[in-house]
């Protein structure tokens, strides 16, 4: 599961560190970002090996889908069964993309109610989740794209905290994983492991993420538990 994550980066830092072109959409910073809401997102041009990045909704809704009451469901797909699933099966052959960030969040179960840690790549750098993307009209015949965050077994950092983990790819996978001409469905699911615990750190944080309103850096900042 991954419900909650972090892109704290400006955009032209963003479109820089992954050599991206984008449209005229603006974000900014975000450090509790929800499903449902517009995230950016990375895919490749078809047509010419250019990196796009665009603006999607968290919470993907399957081409032919009658309603967008299955998007809250969908913010994630399991690695393991994404190929096999109706709702996912074509997006892991045809519509796979990127979606960076700098740290994302999981709650642990404690006696006083769930605690909230941060996780990072080494001292919270730049990374991206492998995500799969669709797009769907609603009924007023609007395209809305939406997407979802693959997930996979935990590694040792995350595996004390939660049974599943976002799957973030190495650099050196994008290209393979973005690659539209790239159809096999199997070899592309072989980059969906899980990180490298060596390169991964976390540390708790103020209950203050748990409210979808709360957006600040406060929110991924260090907090001692008593």
């Amino acid at each position: 599961m991954c419900g909650r994550y972090r892109l704290s980066r400006r955009k032209q830092v963003v479109e820089e560190y992954f050599g991206t072109v984008s449209g005229d959409e603006e974000w900014g910073p975000r450090f509790n970002i929800a499903p449902t809401q517009p995230i950016p997102v990375i895919r490749r041009n078809p047509k010419e090996p250019i990196r796009e990045l665009s603006l999607m909704r968290w919470g993907l809704i399957p081409s032919w889908a009658k309603d967008s009451s299955a998007a809250a469901r969908m913010i994630n797909a399991r690695s393991e069964t994404a190929s096999a699933k109706p709702s996912f099966r074509d997006a892991m052959k045809y519509r796979r993309c990127l979606i960076p960030a700098d740290g994302f969040y999981e709650w642990a179960k404690t006696a006083k109610g769930k605690q909230p840690y941060c996780f990072e790549v080494n001292d919270g750098e730049l990374f991206a989740f492998a995500g799969l993307w669709d797009r769907w009209k609603d009924p007023s015949g609007k395209t809305v794209e939406t997407c979802s965050i693959l997930t996979t077994t935990p590694n040792a950092v995350t595996s004390p905290v939660h049974d599943r983990m976002p799957v973030i790819l190495s650099p050196d996978g994008y290209d393979l994983w973005l690659d539209p001409g790239m159809r096999d469905a199997a070899a592309a699911s072989e980059l969906l492991k899980p990180y490298d615990a060596r390169l991964m750190r976390c540390y708790p944080v103020s209950t203050r993420i748990n409210r979808v309103a709360n957006d600040d850096a406060e929110c991924s900042s260090p907090v001692e538990l008593a």
